[in-house]
C-alpha cells in the first residue's frame, strides 16, 4: 500500500516550490496567482450588487458569502467576503467591469488589490525635539545634540527623518506653535538636502512654516482632528501628508478606548479621511494606523496581526511600534525595549509594510538587510 506524505505548506515562496517539483518554466508567473489566496471583505452592496459578485465568483470557482436576505431583497445592503485564489479574483474583477450597477469600478479594483507588490521597507528615524517625550526626552532638546543624533541617523541607514517639537503620548498637553517652530526651523534648515524631512505636528501654522522651510512631509498623528486647516495646507503645497488615527486626543485617548472590531473600525475610519484628504486635492498619502493612540495593548496586537488588512485602502502604510507600552518593558532601558521593538517590526516588515518609524535605525537597518536574504 502507498505511504502517501503530506505537507501543509505556509509562508512560502509560490515561485521557487512550483520550480523544485519541475512545474513548466514558461507559465510559472501565471500559475503561482493560481496558489496563492485572498479573502477580501467588501462593504455595503445593494442585493443586484452582491447577487452578481456571487453569481461570478461561482462562475470561476470561488466563493462570495453574503448576508442571507439577498436573495429576497428584503435588505437595503449587505457586507460581502469574497475568498478565491489571486487567479480567479482578478477573473472576477475582469468579468464585473462588464456588468451594470457600478460594478466596473468594484472589478477595477479587486484587479488592483490582487496585485503583488514588491518586498520593499523604508526606515523613518524618529528625532524628537522635546523635554517629555515617553522614550528620550530631553535628549535631543539641545540644537547641537539633535544635529548629531541626526547625523548617526543618517549614516545608519535612515531612509527619512521624522522631527517633531510636541510631544503626543498619552495625558501630554498641546504646544504652542511658536515654541515648536523656535525648535524646528533650525534643525530643517540644517537637515534639507541632507535626507527626507517628515514633520511630526497636529499643527497647521507649524506644518505651513516647516514646508516653507524645507520639510518634505507631514506626520499628522490626529489625522486632521486637531487643526481643520491641516488638510488646506497639505493641499496647497502638494507634499505627502501620513494620515493616522487616533481615537480621542493625547489628554483623553488612553481613557478606557473601546471597539467591537479595531481592525475593521480603524480601516473605515481611515477610508472616511483618505476620501475627505481626496476630495481636498490631496494625492501623496500615508496611512498609520496609531498604535497606541487611544488603543489597549490587546488592540495594537491586534493591529499588528491584521496589518494587512489595510492594504486594500491603497495607499503605503506605516507602523510605529517601537518602544511603545504594549511591549510592556516599562522599567527596561531603551537598547532593550529596541531589541524588542525589532523582533516585533519584524513581523510588519515581511507583511510588507512600507514604512516603519523606528528610534533605532543601525538595528533596524541590519534586519532588513537579514530579512533580504529570504526575499532574494
Amino acid at each position: 500500500m502507498h505511504d502517501f506524505i503530506l505537507r501543509e505548506l505556509k509562508n512560502i515562496d509560490t515561485e521557487q516550490e512550483l520550480k523544485r517539483i519541475g512545474f513548466d518554466n514558461s507559465y510559472i508567473c501565471k500559475a503561482v496567482d493560481k496558489f496563492n489566496y485572498k479573502n477580501l471583505k467588501i462593504y455595503s452592496l445593494s442585493p443586484a450588487q452582491a447577487n452578481i459578485l456571487k453569481q461570478t465568483a461561482i462562475s470561476v470557482g470561488a466563493d462570495c458569502a453574503t448576508n442571507r436576505e439577498v436573495i429576497t431583497g428584503r435588505i437595503e445592503k449587505s457586507d460581502c467576503i469574497l475568498g478565491g485564489s489571486i487567479s480567479e479574483i482578478k477573473k472576477i474583477g475582469e468579468k464585473l467591469k462588464f456588468q451594470p450597477f457600478g460594478l466596473k469600478e468594484l472589478g477595477e479594483k479587486l484587479i488592483s488589490t490582487s496585485s503583488v507588490a514588491e518586498k520593499r521597507c523604508q526606515i523613518v528615524g524618529i528625532l524628537n525635539l522635546t523635554d517629555n517625550s515617553f522614550s528620550d526626552g530631553g535628549m535631543y532638546n539641545d540644537f547641537e545634540k539633535a544635529k548629531k543624533h541626526l547625523l548617526e541617523m543618517i549614516d545608519e541607514g535612515a531612509d527619512i527623518i521624522d522631527i517633531g517639537a510636541e510631544s503626543t503620548k498619552p495625558y501630554s498637553q498641546p504646544v504652542d506653535p511658536e515654541v515648536q517652530l523656535k525648535k524646528l526651523l533650525p534643525i530643517i534648515d540644517f537637515a534639507k538636502g541632507k535626507i527626507t524631512i517628515s514633520i511630526d505636528t497636529r499643527s497647521s501654522i507649524v506644518a505651513e512654516e516647516c514646508i516653507k522651510a524645507g520639510a518634505d512631509i507631514i506626520n499628522d498623528v490626529s489625522g486632521f482632528d486637531y487643526d481643520e486647516k491641516m488638510p488646506d495646507v497639505i493641499a496647497k503645497y502638494k507634499v505627502p501628508v501620513i494620515i493616522q488615527h487616533s481615537k480621542g486626543t493625547p489628554e483623553n485617548m488612553q481613557n478606557s478606548p473601546a471597539y467591537n472590531d479595531v481592525v475593521e473600525e480603524i480601516f473605515l475610519a481611515l477610508k472616511q479621511k483618505i476620501d475627505f484628504a481626496t476630495s481636498k486635492g490631496i494625492e501623496k498619502i500615508i496611512i498609520d494606523p496609531g498604535i497606541g493612540f487611544g488603543k489597549t495593548r490587546a488592540n495594537n496586537f491586534e493591529i499588528i496581526k491584521r496589518i494587512e488588512e489595510f492594504k486594500p485602502l491603497g495607499y503605503p502604510i506605516m507602523l510605529g511600534i517601537s518602544r511603545k507600552s504594549l511591549l510592556d518593558m516599562p522599567d527596561a532601558d531603551n537598547f532593550t525595549k529596541d531589541i524588542y521593538t525589532t523582533a516585533l517590526n519584524a513581523v510588519a516588515i515581511e507583511k510588507n509594510i512600507e514604512y516603519i518609524r523606528v528610534h533605532n535605525v543601525k538595528m533596524h537597518k541590519k534586519l532588513i538587510e537579514l530579512l533580504e536574504n529570504f526575499w532574494k
